[in-house]
């Protein structure tokens, strides 16, 4: 379920808010999911129990710092949304699985 939001929140903030380049706007905010790179630099890569907020380097309070300064200007709106709803999400998985939300 947690990977299927990282898909659908984007696409219904696109539809709802970038109506006229929905599908364009979808696309940007999916290289949100890029910042997963971080998670190969881990031992081990995937860890069901390990909450990725405050542990992985591009989930950490300085990234997220400069994913919201992104939202400030137009042209790096849509990756800042999408880098900023990955994080919340990645929170919101920490807090039903470990109880936490922060690392």
């Amino acid at each position: 379920m947690h990977l299927t939001l990282h898909f659908i929140v984007p696409l219904s903030i696109a539809v709802l808010f970038y109506r006229p380049a929905s599908g364009i706007s979808f696309a940007i905010m999916l290289t949100g999911l890029m910042i997963d790179v971080d998670h190969l630099w881990a031992n081990p890569v995937y860890d069901p129990n390990r909450c990725s907020i405050g542990f992985h380097p591009l989930h950490t309070v300085l990234p997220v710092t400069l994913y919201c300064l992104a939202l400030i200007h137009q042209k790096t709106r849509l990756l800042g949304i999408g880098l900023l709803v990955h994080v919340v999400l990645d929170s919101l998985d920490c807090q039903l699985v470990n109880g936490i939300w922060w690392y």
